[in-house]
Parts: C-alpha cells; sequence; structure tokens
C-alpha cells in the first residue's frame, strides 16, 4: 500500500467531508430509503431505487477517503526551511514567459487538486516540470495545450 502525500489542509478537508458523509449523509439516506419503503412495491419504486444508489455512492466515497487517509503522508512545509526549492506543498509564483501572465500555484496531491483554487496535482504535467526547479529558474512545460515557457518568481512554503 503507497503512502499518497497530502497536506495538512487537504488532510483536514478529507476529515470534514468523512463527518459529514458519516454523520449528515447516511443518516438522511436511510431516512430517505425508509420513507420509499414505506410507499410500497419496491420494484416500481423510483424514490427507492434513486435513495438506494444514492447510498451506494455515499458508503463508496466513505470508504474512499478512509483508504486515502489510512495511506496519507502528512508533508506540512511550513515546517521546512525555504531554500527557494519546489517541492509538494509549496507555492510556486510565476511568469509566463509566452505572455507575461504571472500566475502561482501550490503544488498538492490527488484528492486535493483543484485548478479553479491554483491546487495542483504533483504529479500533473506542470507539477512534474516545477518540482526540483529552484526560484530563478526558466522552466520548459510541455503541457496539453503546448509548450510553456515560466520563470520561477518566487518559493514560498505556506
Amino acid at each position: 500500500m503507497d503512502k499518497e502525500p497530502i497536506t495538512s489542509n487537504g488532510l483536514n478537508k478529507l476529515k470534514e467531508e468523512l463527518i459529514f458523509l458519516k454523520e449528515k449523509k447516511r443518516p438522511e439516506i436511510v431516512a430517505a430509503i425508509a420513507e420509499a419503503r414505506s410507499h410500497g412495491d419496491l420494484k416500481e419504486n423510483a424514490e427507492y431505487h434513486a435513495a438506494k444508489e444514492e447510498q451506494s455512492h455515499n458508503e463508496g466515497r466513505i470508504t474512499e477517503i478512509d483508504d486515502i487517509i489510512a495511506r496519507a503522508n502528512v508533508i506540512d512545509v511550513t515546517k521546512l526551511n525555504n531554500d527557494g526549492k519546489v517541492i509538494f506543498g509549496s507555492t510556486v509564483f510565476l511568469e509566463n514567459l509566452d505572455n507575461g501572465e504571472k500566475i502561482s500555484y501550490k503544488i498538492v496531491g490527488k484528492d486535493e487538486a483543484d485548478l479553479k483554487q491554483k491546487l495542483i496535482f504533483f504529479q500533473s504535467p506542470i507539477g512534474r516540470g516545477l518540482i526540483g526547479k529552484n526560484k530563478k529558474d526558466l522552466v520548459e512545460i510541455t503541457t496539453p495545450a503546448g509548450i510553456k515557457n515560466f520563470e520561477i518568481k518566487d518559493v514560498q512554503y505556506i
């Protein structure tokens, strides 16, 4: 069983989701199943089948989160020396040399990745292209949208 790197923030969010699914969602689904059962014939009872399907999805996600937490290797970058190197959990400030756009990304684990939040998976093309590089480095990264050229302006462990 491989350890899965995760930030402490990512682990906390998973634990919150797990509590929600177990303590709030699970009882709601059980109540919905009981309500649907009270309507009689289960063969043609769409509410019952929808509730059972939702229960299956919920229990699957609970199992998935339990597994992730069991394999979690929490990396707290705030406790590491900031030597300007891009590592898992660091926030990288970049300048796109092709268009001058300034952007920042935090390098995170699979379950935390969310491009809208500027959280990128460390195994993604940009994540792989940045890890191990240093502040002031020029980086060429091949992405699905083509080759991008960046300068690493700063690396922070926040």
